[in-house]
């Protein structure tokens, strides 16, 4: 006769083997070693004999226990026939070590102390709406269903598309159950490939879900379950290729979700938490936090779409996902680090952590498409709520996309080291995300487009050392890095980190992008398109500070229209960009390193590197320059500068005309020599004095024939216009004097005649002296409207 105890004394935990007293003379059973020898039967019917109703044979409704411990427990025994306790009301806890059961044993609706498999195979278990008021454990067991034998394996519907509809499809059916302890699965092993692993919707356990280093083959399927406590699935592995290997929709843990690596036992012998299939947990809710730390996530890009739905030419769902939390409601942190390694998408959409998600040192993947729709997200964030921060240090995703549109993220998104490659596509997406700290990717390797299109950062965006390689080129766009309408609280930092320089391979866009304090691109190097040809478009850009030190020329055009800064810092690489600048109201209010009031070469030196830059003439640039000269007190260099800009434009009205380009070169010529475009009235003083000499001279020395006509009269060397005047005396200052100056009369021009070569001279010296005299007024009305 097997061991058969009721009513031990032995308590609820587990016994140990080597204390496991051979029955009559015989070895401990293996009940994985299949069917034992007749010497280890005992017949389910002679097991419930003490329940049955006297005379009747009938289940008791409800039997008192007869001792202080209510524990039936049944060691080493193959247990034959049906061992039924189906709705029975017994104040047992019934507990089996190392047995065979031939059926599965049938505890549906029934309402027990307890439930304890230890070390025992099983053909499956019918446990739906059970109730037991303590744990329902099986530990180290195996349940194993075998089908073609036993057709009512239990519980569920089987899938329509390779099954008749109807048929019992679960290995474990706890549909309904309510567990007043916990529910423990620690080191069982389940298989049921076709059909379902576990199957228990709406579960209810008032303590915790432990299953260390369960082995399911088939579904683990709890929507709907409820616990007080944890659930813990670390070292578990879960097989379902072509379906869910894990289905928690709608659970609601009242603790943490773990599923991370079992670290019981020596190192060698550690196991990580994997699942070939779904996870699937959307409008979950957990009280704590989930950790999936060096978890194992895998679907097959090649497998059965799960949902039918998912069959779609939709491009932002996501068909072969290995992680579904949409609508997940965490508490505390969610955990995807550390050695995790994921093979699908991690989908998360609308769902909401109270503390940080950490992707610190994961992997994740998926195939890479060739048609469209691409699905080719490797993590779908859109629509999440991250109360604390992402931390993503050491994230490689070998292909995929991280795509992270309106999210909202109450710390900072940190990813130094990262590694992201998804070459000629977008790589990270982060359309209008709102982040309260940082966006830190230092030293990232990056392939493809990083797409930051209006993310509102209230600290600064720091790509300290980061490589983008590779960009995506759209109709509309080609760069490798996409900041348009970006605003920051502080800074954007695109500079190199030590040795390591910030590289965009396809340019960064920053239309319309507004930092606080300062944008920094001190040591960059810029490339561009073949297509477009853009290495920085900075259009609409407003700082307080540029700094514009790239640490080569850029490989293409680079555009400040309408941009604004406080202050700005540049250098030679800068306006050395091999497709020139645009600088079309580009407004800046003082230089970083000022030009002192004598460097002249300096000033030379700006406006020799605007004129190149720009290819052509603009005028609004040198105005700029100008104004931000005079501004800090620098006059004589605003001058030069407005100077040298009338000299550029009349260069460009030259190239323009075919016929009179040399005499608008020539006119430029005397404007510029003569009184430097009105800017220099000291050199226009300088020619009146000069003209005043030659005049003196010309008519002092000169002879006039007029004085040998008898019909006019002259008084010395030079005749009067009219009579009256003949008391009048000649001399030349004065006369060269009054022709020189405009409008004041001194009484000379008037009254002197002059025929031949003299006539002409003195209308020259005339004309002279308007076009100076009007020079040196311009100049001095501008000095005292300056000094107003």
């Amino acid at each position: 006769m097997p061991n058969f105890r009721r009513g031990a004394t032995r308590d609820g935990s587990e016994p140990d083997d080597s204390q496991a007293i051979p029955p009559e003379g015989k070895p401990p059973l293996d009940p994985m070693a299949g069917v034992p020898d007749k010497r280890y039967e005992i017949k389910a019917a002679d097991l419930l004999k003490p329940f049955l109703e006297p005379g009747t044979g009938g289940l008791l409704r409800w039997r008192k226990p007869a001792t202080n411990a209510p524990i039936v427990y049944v060691e080493d025994a193959y247990i034959t026939g049906r061992l039924d306790l189906r709705a029975a009301d017994l104040e047992y806890l019934f507990r089996f070590e190392r047995c065979r059961f031939e059926f599965p044993p049938d505890v549906r609706e029934a309402n027990l102390l307890g439930l304890v498999f230890r070390k025992c195979w099983l053909p499956g278990l019918k446990a739906r709406n059970l109730r037991s008021r303590n744990d329902v454990r099986l530990i180290r067991c195996v349940v194993e269903v075998e089908t073609s034998k036993h057709e009512k394996a239990e519980t569920t519907v089987r899938r329509a598309d390779d099954r008749d509809r109807g048929m019992p499809d679960a290995a474990v059916n706890l549909t309904d159950a309510t567990i007043e302890g916990s529910m423990v699965l620690t080191r069982t092993v389940i298989r049921h490939p076709r059909g379902k692993a576990i199957l228990a919707d709406r579960l209810h356990i008032t303590g915790a879900l432990l299953a260390y280093r369960l082995e399911a083959d088939g579904e683990v399927r709890l929507p709907g379950l409820r616990t007080g406590g944890n659930v813990n699935f670390s070292g578990a592995t879960l097989h379902n290729p072509d379906g869910f290997a894990f289905n928690g929709n709608g659970l609601h843990i009242g603790g943490s979700l773990l599923c991370e690596v079992d670290t019981y036992g020596p190192r060698r012998e550690r196991r990580e938490f994997s699942a070939n299939g779904v996870v699937f947990m959307p409008s979950a809710r957990v009280d704590s936090d989930i950790v999936l730390r060096g978890a194992k996530l895998e679907t097959s890009p090649d497998g059965r779409i799960v949902v039918e739905s998912w069959r779609s030419a939709d491009p932002y769902l996501d068909p072969r996902p290995a992680l579904v939390a949409d609508r997940l409601r965490v508490d505390g942190d969610v955990e995807l680090s550390d050695g995790l390694e994921a093979i699908g998408t991690l989908r998360m959409l609308n769902t909401r952590i109270g503390g940080s998600l950490r992707l610190a040192g994961a992997t994740v993947s998926v195939r890479r498409r060739d048609a469209e729709p691409y699905y080719d997200r490797a993590l779908h964030l859109d629509g999440s709520e991250i109360s604390g921060d992402i931390e993503a240090t050491g994230l490689t995703v070998p292909s995929g996309q991280l795509r992270l549109a309106d999210v909202t993220i109450g710390g900072n998104l940190l990813a130094w080291n990262a590694t992201f490659l998804h070459g000629e596509r977008d790589v990270f997406s982060a359309r209008r995300t709102k982040i309260a700290g940082n966006l830190h990717l230092t030293d990232a390797t990056v392939q493809g487009t990083l797409r930051l299109q209006g993310v509102d950062v209230g600290g600064s965006i720091d790509l300290f050392g980061t490589r983008l390689t590779k960009p995506a080129v759209t109709e509309r766009s080609s760069f490798s890095l996409d900041l348009r309408t970006a605003k920051v609280g502080r800074d954007f930092v695109l500079t190199a980190n030590s040795e390591r320089e910030f590289r965009a391979e396809g340019g960064v866009n920053m239309d319309g992008a507004v930092a606080g304090r300062r944008i920094d691109f001190a040591g960059a190097v810029l490339g561009s398109s073949e297509r477009d040809g853009i290495a920085l478009d900075a259009g609409d850009v407003a700082a307080d500070e540029f700094q514009l030190t790239p640490a080569e020329a850029p490989k293409g055009r680079v555009s400040l229209r309408r941009a604004h800064c406080g202050t700005l810092s540049d250098n030679r690489e800068l306006w050395a960009a091999t497709g020139g600048l645009e600088l079309e109201d580009f407004r800046y209010d003082v230089m970083k390193t000022p030009i002192d009031v004598k460097d002249d070469d300096s000033v030379d030196e700006r406006i020799e590197l605007l004129r190149k830059a720009m290819g052509r003439y603009r005028p609004g640039p040198y105005d700029q320059l100008a104004t931000m000269l005079r501004a800090s007190g620098n006059e004589e260099h605003a001058d030069t500068v407005l100077l040298r800009k009338q000299q550029f434009r009349y260069d460009a009205l030259a190239r323009g005309f075919t016929v009179f380009g040399p005499g608008v070169k020539v006119w430029s010529w005397l404007q510029r020599w003569m009184f430097g475009y009105g800017y220099r009235p000291v050199r226009a003083l300088g020619w009146l004095l000069t003209l005043l000499v030659a005049g003196s001279v010309w008519f002092g020395f000169g002879d006039d024939a007029c004085v040998a006509n008898p019909d006019l009269q002259h008084s010395g060397p030079r005749c009067v216009v009219n009579r009256d005047d003949s008391g009048m005396e000649w001399n030349p200052v004065l006369y060269t004097a009054d022709l020189l100056v405009p409008i004041v009369d001194f009484g000379n021009k008037a009254r002197w005649y002059m025929a031949d070569a003299d006539k002409w001279v003195a209308a020259g010296f005339t004309a002279m002296g308007w076009i100076l005299a009007t020079t040196v007024a311009a100049g001095v009305t501008r000095t005292l409207r300056r000094n107003t």
